[in-house]
């Protein structure tokens, strides 16, 4: 044989070879890199919680990925599957997700005939390579929208997504794989049916992650607000107190992020610290669960579980009464007796019992008006009080009684309010208690401070507050913005049942004495005045409220 013939077919075998060995080494780079990539895909779509950006991402990642021009997204909702996504690179369509355009088309029913439904129902992917040359699905839908826009859908590649529970919860349609070197549309390779369908599953995954986190955050919200209902709903006298605390509450965080100069240019909350200001709010007064109704609802002085007014008055009756039985027998002792004055001495038994009925009747006036409670009672009412108190009357057993004990005298001569200091510390516990109870809480990383802020919204600067005492210092922002919250709140709501609701200039003058006193931040007070804070919470601004706790 010739060498010449036999070298020359070794060196063709040998660039055979190589150029198969070239060609397995860039299949084998592309698969890895590939492989690379999806673990890549897998990484970003586990770690993203905008459910919006979430489903953008894996039409855009698997049309990328497989180098198709168009890809849908649907999601199986109550036996249809909702379009989510639409993207289409040639026609410059982008629809749902982040866009402003949604892919408002008709859901598609779990009918066998409809591609996407058949892989939803079968739990498989199908592979077409061309949709204009099979019968075995209809295509009548993509070939009138091909007939409108002048499109020609050809390879289609469809992915049931499946989660964990290895249920469908959407399907994954690419349309049109794109040769990477022609960029004509060509069939989608085998070995990206099982690439994608990894994908498909780990996009299920995540959004199976990305539902179950906003269901959990949806369903402590709704326990958020639903504790909240139940403070206020326990008194008909409290019925909007916390949404309106957590209205001013963001309202005035709102401001001091606006703020470009000033105490507070330098600080800006971020949404979390927001939330976080947000949900403390809410749960400020949880503490109040364990406050007695009695306490709480208490809208006269003499008040408990009833207004003890009516037994003093049915006291001070029966000792009406009793001057007019007394002063019967003396009048009959007279006329018995008889003698040439008995008339006019009966005229003036009569004058002294009127007197003594009428002085009976301006102490029960005196008391109706001391059983008001009020911003501040005046020291000449405090001393009518009392001096009804000293007075004594006789009793059925023929012991002597004072007008009033000394639980009604104390309660009476109540100075501000309608609660006693020992009914204000059974109230101020509350605090205590909301403590104790979100303590208790396995809050998030991001609420963390819930605890502190609530609990805290009673703290005064100079370090005259409950629960701790705490001074300016040890006091949070988030706090203090809470107090002036609440204390602006209490001053005018119109459905407390110890004070009427005070106008807006009255309420501001209060709360700026308080300020001066060094209990509440001047700095946040001023900028709550300064920006008109107090006008801001509207219906408008209340309903905000309830659709946060609704996202």
């Amino acid at each position: 044989m010739d060498c010449k013939i036999v070298f020359s077919a070794d060196k063709k075998l040998n660039k055979i070879l190589n150029n198969v060995v070239s060609e397995i080494r860039n299949y084998s780079n592309t698969i890895v890199s590939q492989i690379k990539r999806l673990s890549e895909i897998g990484i970003a779509l586990s770690s993203e919680r905008d459910l919006n950006k979430l489903l953008d991402m894996i039409v855009d990642e698997a049309r990328e990925f497989t180098n198709a021009d168009g890809g849908t997204l649907y999601i199986l909702k109550d036996e249809t599957l909702d379009f989510e996504i639409i993207q289409n690179v040639s026609m410059g369509i982008r629809l749902g997700g982040l866009s402003e355009e949604k892919a408002d088309f008709p859901p598609l029913k779990l009918d066998r005939s409809n591609v996407s439904a058949y892989a939803a129902i079968e739990k498989r992917a199908v592979n077409i390579p061309d949709v204009y040359k099979t019968d075995e699905f209809d295509f009548t839908g993509p070939k009138n929208f091909d007939e409108k826009a002048g499109y020609r859908s050809k390879s289609m590649l469809v992915v049931p997504l499946m989660n964990y529970e290895d249920e469908v919860i959407g399907v994954l349609q690419l349309i049109n794989a794109l040769d990477m070197e022609s960029g004509e549309v060509i069939a989608f390779a085998d070995e990206f049916v099982e690439l994608t369908q990894s994908l498909a599953s780990q996009a299920a995954i995540a959004i199976t992650n990305v539902k179950l986190l906003s269901d959990i955050e949806l369903l402590f919200e709704s326990f958020i607000t639903v504790m909240a209902t139940a403070i206020d709903q326990r008194t008909p006298y409290n019925v909007n107190h916390t949404r309106r605390v957590v209205a001013f509450s963001i309202l005035l965080a709102e401001e001091i992020n606006n703020c470009s100069e000033g105490k507070f240019a330098d600080v800006l909350l971020s949404d979390d610290e927001l939330n976080e200001l947000r949900i403390a709010a809410w749960l400020h007064d949880v503490g109040k669960v364990t406050t007695p109704e009695w306490v709480m609802d208490k809208a006269k002085k003499l008040e408990k579980i009833f207004d003890r007014i009516e037994f003093i008055i049915e006291r001070f009756n029966s000792i009406k009464k009793s001057i007019t039985i007394e002063a019967q027998e003396e009048k009959i002792k007279l006329l018995t007796a008889g003698g040439p004055d008995v008339s006019a001495q009966v005229d003036a038994i009569d004058v002294r019992m009127r007197e003594a009925i009428g002085g009976i009747d301006a102490d029960i006036n005196t008391i109706l008006k001391a059983n008001e409670p009020g911003e501040f009672m005046k020291d000449e009412d405090v001393a009518a009080v009392k001096a009804i108190a000293a007075k004594r009357y006789i009793d059925n057993n023929g012991g002597e009684q004072p007008y009033l004990n000394s639980d009604e005298l104390k309660n009476l001569t109540i100075r501000k309010g309608s609660i006693t200091e020992e009914e204000r510390k059974i109230m101020q516990d509350h605090a205590t208690v909301t403590m104790k109870m979100l303590q208790k809480i396995p809050f998030t990383k991001k609420l963390q401070n819930v605890p502190t802020f609530a609990a805290e919204h009673h703290e005064c600067l100079n370090g005259s507050g409950y629960p701790l005492g705490l001074k300016a210092d040890q006091i949070p922002m988030q706090a203090r913005i809470m107090a002036i919250a609440d204390f602006y709140e209490a001053l005018t709501a119109a459905d407390r049942p110890y004070k009427k609701a005070l106008p807006s200039d009255i309420a501001l003058d209060i709360v700026g004495k308080v300020v001066k006193n060094e209990c509440l931040d001047k700095d946040l007070f001023d900028l709550f005045v300064n920006n008109k804070v107090y006008e801001k919470c509207d219906d408008k601004k209340l309903q905000q409220i309830e659709n946060m706790c609704k996202v």
